[in-house]
């Protein structure tokens, strides 16, 4: 069954004494740092007043955030949007679709199942239960419950 939100965002450290937050963004939806945007944090909507970048972050005013205090609680937080038809649209690939599923190779070798998905720099990795990573960017196919890579010859055997 698939959520109803998805995570968008995980609040950080507190900036100054007015209330502003460091959040680090993990969405590809530029609408979800403008002013207006409504975020959930738990059953707390939280509704963004003002968003500019810092040092490869965002700096972000909630409307019912005013001071430093009421910041420093919300260190941890994540941040979820409600899932629209839209957040659907295209070829994108979502975390909680991968896991759970079943990963083969172009020839339909099992290679294991995707436990968890791993963010990294370059290319996210999806991690199977066995332990090995699989870069994203070699994902050819995905469909319920199943996905197919290309991997490069040698790549389970390092």
């Amino acid at each position: 069954m698939a959520p109803s939100r998805l995570e968008v965002a995980r609040i950080g450290r507190a900036h100054g004494l007015l209330g502003e937050v460091a959040v680090t963004f993990t969405s590809n939806r530029h609408e979800r740092t403008s002013v207006g945007a409504r975020l959930h944090a738990g059953d707390r909507e939280l509704v963004i007043t003002a968003a500019r970048r810092h040092q490869g972050r965002w700096l972000v005013q909630f409307d019912d955030v005013r001071d430093r205090t009421q910041a420093e609680q919300l260190l941890g937080t994540v941040l979820t949007v409600d899932i629209a038809d839209d957040d659907y649209a295209g070829d994108d690939l979502w975390v909680h679709e991968l896991i759970g599923c079943t990963v083969v190779d172009r020839d339909g070798r099992q290679l294991g199942t995707v436990a968890s998905v791993e963010a990294n720099p370059a290319h996210d990795l999806l991690v199977l239960d066995g332990g090995g990573l699989i870069p994203i960017v070699f994902v050819t196919e995905h469909a319920a419950g199943r996905i197919v890579v290309d991997v490069p010859d040698g790549l389970f055997e390092l």
